[in-house]
């Protein structure tokens, strides 16, 4: 009998109705409570972690779990140094009055960083507990061990001490980051794929999301808002609203505009009868010259991020060469489930529950919009519908304090679908030149690209000036917490003898941007990775065997043979495209290669695509990952982010982009910015590379930076046709092909 797979389940059930059944008996009880405020100063071990009488170890951590996996993963590093056992770990994640800051959950630092600094103060702890244990049991710290939470000596397992009998009013030490750390050697819950502690309660509808959240007294509210930028509250007729029952009252502060009512339903019914006029804000760029207009735009500052050699010269006494523009449209995160958040405002202090990856931030952030002191704002962490960056979940957050400031009641801010889709802020559009030329060898020896990318300062330093809120002048988070990412990988990852790559950063975007999985790393590898597969048809060369030619890093080659491996791609017929077969629909594979920030973890992946040459639709039907990113904390956890990874950005490749008309976003719902659905998921095929004993580097936003450049190899390898702008639409395919076609003639 053949093995029954997820896949095979979801394509069965979609024909039909599926009934689950779950109890939700438990559920209110399993609502977070407010934990009190204790020591959060990075430099003392209390601030990182507890343990009580019990043996049962509580870590504070200021990284939040996403969805990501991280808060099963980070409890194993911490178990690891500790000896204790994972069940004896509790995770407290992203509470503002209770965990250190550790900067915010995002690029690709959680592990490397976060669980770095987990790492040593669980160390600091186990030196700590040995001491104490030495001293307990009257030994010398030489003749003890550590097992399961205790402190043991080694020639007589009988004499030990529990941990929880050794710490009474805590550890009182400072960390000290020259501590001796475990050897990988030892580990014994560092590499195994412990399941994920969120998920059981996931599948049982017990988990309590954001949006499950509740406090006694709490009211609800919607925000309206324009669909037009930059518009303007002219005036709003509230007279239908106050028939509708459950109406309380509405809330506003210059453009800012809310309803509050007892219920939801209420409230999204008060919402909609609201009249409101708003005056139709600037025109946006137009649509059609969108990237055109962007590389006209004013630059903050121009700079190389690498240079090599003589290019010019190289250039110009060359006559294999060519040039390629390769684009990225404007994103949005179309978060499955639109944002929500809860705020209280009593006695002069704010308390928010929030999904936003960076609360110690919006301590800061919401300090200048409300005009609180930093003090008396606490940011608390719970679940949301997922991010990857600063979605929604930011903003809502400052909708629901402002109202709860404004009525004196704890209020629970929920957006609607066209909030989410149409006004959570962009990725910004990306557009980059790129020319090269090969030696009589056919390799290459120059290697020239010009990045437009949106500069620091517009895409990270003020990623919350809530253009939406409109309701005080806002300022930029405290410094040094952000930083901008969006000149990575602009790099190319191979060595090249004459290289001259430059990053021209757009002064100001039209929309309003901030992180979108894998910032800039994304599009510059798409550009990258297209490009150099573009010269290795120049070059009459297989493109693998053309990448491992110009690398040089053993791990690199290493994962570019595993992913040949694991495909089975076959050298001696992956130059020629199919376009001349007779077939309507045609099969084709393309090869991308990243080394994340050109310093951590190394992914080589393989498209295997599906191109119907009468509509133009692309399918995707594997994906080939073979991927090293260091020390592996959770096998599975890794697989998870990658499979994920790939499945979300073959959405965005194959046909997210924000549209609008004039100064009116048009992109509002899943009609108007389609994501992919459960039959378009292709099949991921994984390969991980473990290194023990080397830094632990990050898995969630390496894996995408391949996928786009990947699938655009494949459909020249099918098709003869170069896809330089993203999405992949059918339209643009087909506009391609007839260019092409147009070219040949």
């Amino acid at each position: 009998m053949n093995a029954f797979t997820r896949r095979d389940f979801l394509k069965s059930s979609g024909a039909g109705l599926l009934v689950v059944s779950f109890s939700f008996n438990s559920l209110a009880a399993n609502y977070p409570t407010l934990a009190s405020p204790k020591n959060v100063d990075r430099a003392d071990l209390d601030s990182w972690l507890s343990i009580d009488k019990n043996g049962k170890v509580t870590v504070y951590a200021g990284k939040v779990d996403l969805g990501t996996g991280v808060k099963t993963a980070l409890a194993q590093i911490v178990g690891e140094e500790l000896y204790v056992p994972f069940n004896h770990i509790q995770m407290i994640m992203g509470d503002t009055a209770t965990t250190p800051d550790q900067w915010i959950t995002g690029g690709a630092l959680s592990i490397m960083q976060g669980g770095s600094e987990l790492r040593f103060a669980a160390a600091n702890a186990r030196e700590a507990l040995l001491k104490k244990g030495a001293e307990s049991l009257k030994k010398p710290a030489s003749e003890l061990t550590l097992k399961d939470g205790f402190v043991i000596a080694k020639n007589d397992p009988n004499v030990k001490v529990a941990y929880g009998s050794l710490i009474g009013d805590g550890f009182q030490v400072k960390v000290d980051n020259k501590v001796k750390l475990k050897s990988y050697q030892d580990y014994e819950l560092v590499g195994k794929s412990i399941p994920r502690v969120d998920i059981p309660e996931k599948v049982t509808g017990e988990f309590p999301y954001m949006h499950d959240f509740k406090l006694p007294g709490m009211v609800h509210a919607r925000v309206i808002r324009s669909n037009f930028i930059g518009s303007k509250l002219e005036s709003f007729d509230d007279s239908e609203a106050k028939k509708v029952n459950g109406f309380l009252q509405v809330v506003r502060k210059n453009n800012f505009l809310a309803v509050v009512a007892s219920s939801e339903w209420a409230a999204v019914k008060a919402s909609r009868a609201i009249k409101v006029n708003w005056s139709k804000g600037p025109d946006l760029p137009a649509k059609a010259t969108v990237y055109e207009h962007w590389r006209n735009l004013p630059l903050a500052k121009e700079e190389a991020t690498q240079k090599v050699g003589d290019v010019q010269s190289v250039l110009s006494g060359s006559t294999k060469k060519i040039k390629a523009t390769y684009n990225f449209a404007v994103q949005t995160h179309a978060s499955i489930g639109p944002s929500c958040a809860v705020a209280d405002f009593k006695d002069g202090k704010l308390t928010a529950w929030s999904a936003s990856q960076a609360t110690h931030s919006m301590q800061h952030e919401l300090s200048v919009i409300t005009g609180l002191s930093k003090e008396s704002i606490r940011l608390v962490y719970l679940d949301g519908s997922g991010c990857y960056g600063r979605n929604g979940h930011e903003d809502a957050t400052a909708d629901a304090a402002l109202v709860s400031m404004a009525i004196g009641k704890p209020v629970r801010m929920q957006w609607m679908r066209h909030d989410e889709t149409a006004l959570a802020p962009k990725s910004p559009p990306r557009t980059m030149d790129f020319e090269a030329s090969l030696d009589d060898k056919g390799n290459i020896n120059a290697w020239k690209s010009d990045f437009y990318i949106a500069s620091n300062e517009v895409a990270f330093m003020k990623p919350l000036n809530f253009p939406l809120l409109a309701a005080s002048d806002t300022g930029v988070p405290r410094p040094g917490n952000w930083v901008g990412f969006l000149f990575q990988n602009s790099a190319a990852p191979y060595a090249f003898p004459n290289a001259l790559v430059n990053t021209k950063h757009v002064a100001q975007t039209f929309l309003r941007s901030s992180h979108l999985r894998s910032p800039g790393r994304i599009e510059n590898s798409f550009a990258n990775e297209s490009f150099v597969d573009e010269m290795a048809v120049l070059a009459n060369a297989d493109p693998a065997e053309f990448r491992l030619k110009h690398l040089s890093d053993p791990r690199a080659i290493h994962v570019m043979r595993a992913v040949m491996n694991l495909s089975k791609w076959d050298t001696t017929s992956s130059t020629t495209p199919k376009a001349r077969s007779n077939a309507n629909i045609v099969k084709g594979r393309g090869i991308s290669y990243v080394r994340y920030n050109n310093s951590i973890t190394y992914v080589a992946t393989v498209a295997d695509v599906e191109v119907n040459k009468t509509t133009g639709k692309i399918r995707v039907t594997d994906v080939f990952v073979a991927h090293d990113c260091g020390q592996i904390i959770n096998p599975d956890g890794v697989l998870n982010q990658i499979e994920g990874g790939v499945i979300q950005t073959v959405s965005r490749v194959l046909m997210e982009e924000v549209k609008w008309t004039g100064s009116e976003i048009n992109s509002v719902d899943w009609a108007t910015y389609p994501i992919l659905r459960f039959n378009e998921v292709p099949k991921v095929h994984t390969r991980l590379i473990n290194q023990p004993g080397t830094p632990a580097w990050g898995a969630g936003e390496q894996t995408p930076t391949t996928i786009p450049a990947a699938i655009a190899n494949a459909i020249y390898n099918a098709i003869g046709v170069r896809m330089r702008s993203i999405p992949f639409t059918p339209e643009a395919v087909k506009q391609a092909m007839k260019e092409q076609i147009s070219k040949s003639v």
